[in-house]
């Protein structure tokens, strides 16, 4: 898939459907960028950007994510926190990411957040600059890589009593997307194979 039809099909379906919205006050609002790129200079088709977060950060040590953070009151909107947060940590310019939409708020389940991810694509090559304090590299995986059933997999674990699913993406050894990463991840990818039906 090229990036003109997985721009209709984000088009198509972040049009079409509709948006689940968390406003629990008892939570953190956040927002992340799930940008899509044109990959590292050499490869081809879409791929997904994630940040891997360093060992200083207060949350979600190691992991990777996508880039973004808390919603400060200066923020105008979701939409703005995750172009600003892409700005501090990894110099990604909001002038070279198209805003497409927004994907459901999806609340985390160890820390008390909820995150709205906000759907882009770099529209320039940018050359990225992991900050070093919050976030130690960055990580673009071709889409169809991620869209691959055999790096997919689902544990069920236990919080409060409760059994719920986690979903992993074992991009290598060293490189597993998870928890609300991952299910964001899902989501947009369950989505774009929705609108190729």
């Amino acid at each position: 898939m090229d990036l003109a039809e997985l721009k209709r099909r984000l088009d198509a379906g972040l049009s079409r459907r509709p948006r689940h919205e968390a406003s629990r006050s008892d939570l953190i609002s956040a927002a992340v960028l799930l940008p899509v790129t044109g990959g590292p200079s050499g490869s081809s088709g879409p791929h997904i950007l994630f940040s891997k977060k360093s060992a200083d950060v207060p949350h979600h040590k190691g992991q990777f994510a996508f880039p973004g953070g808390i919603v400060e009151e200066r923020d105008g909107s979701r939409v703005e926190t995750a172009l600003r947060e892409a700005w501090e940590e990894i110099k990604l310019p909001a002038d070279a990411v198209e805003v497409l939409g927004l994907l459901d708020d999806t609340e985390t389940r160890a820390t008390p957040f909820v995150i709205t991810p906000v759907v882009g694509i770099v529209t320039r090559p940018v050359v990225f600059e992991p900050d070093g304090r919050e976030i130690e590299r960055v990580l673009e995986v071709p889409l169809e890589t991620l869209r691959d059933p055999a790096i997919f997999r689902t544990e069920l674990w236990e919080r409060g009593g409760e059994p719920h699913p986690v979903h992993f993406y074992d991009v290598s050894v060293e490189d597993i997307i998870w928890g609300a990463t991952a299910r964001i991840l899902k989501q947009f990818l369950d989505m774009i194979d929705e609108e190729a039906a």
